[in-house]
């Protein structure tokens, strides 16, 4: 642990970073998802579907960026290699054989979905040992998310 004039009883800040470096883990899944339907979609909502995915995959770019900082900022280490990520995530692994635009839809609003629900849990459990910052800063991330999550949703109910 690295020195911090941070004031949080050391078991506030492991609970705390416990909770964001899981949280970190399922943002790099999530936008490593994201890539893998922007790269693939085919069909013919190619170009809309396209750029969605990469808005996502931004998003979850930038949430672990601001996850990590976070950490590092409370004084431990982001965890954020390849074997970190396999790991630590909860969140379920990219389906084989993905091909239609619905069906990248649908894998990338349940990815979004876990990430979102993991969120809101986390923001409670900071809550509860009094980190109000990392609670905050998890219920806008999942705020974000739920945006994110509801254009993935719109499209599945066009494509139904």
């Amino acid at each position: 642990m690295a020195e911090t004039l941070i004031d949080l009883p050391k078991n506030t800040t492991h609970v705390t970073c416990e909770r964001l470096q899981q949280r970190l883990a399922d943002a790099i899944v999530l936008h490593t998802h994201a890539k893998q339907a922007h790269w693939n979609v085919k069909g013919p909502a190619f170009i809309a579907l396209h750029e969605l995915f990469d808005r996502l995959a931004a998003l979850a770019g930038e949430q672990a960026d601001r996850l990590a900082e976070r950490i590092v900022a409370l004084g431990q280490r982001a965890q954020g290699t390849a074997q970190d990520v396999v790991r630590m995530t909860r969140l379920p692994d990219w389906p084989q054989g993905v091909g239609s635009g619905f069906e990248h839809l649908n894998a990338l609003a349940r990815a979004t979905a876990a990430y979102a629900n993991g969120l809101r849990a986390d923001a409670r459990a900071v809550d509860e040992v009094g980190e109000m910052v990392s609670a905050d800063l998890l219920v806008t991330l999942a705020g974000e998310t739920d945006k994110m999550l509801w254009m993935l949703e719109a499209h599945l109910a066009a494509d139904a």
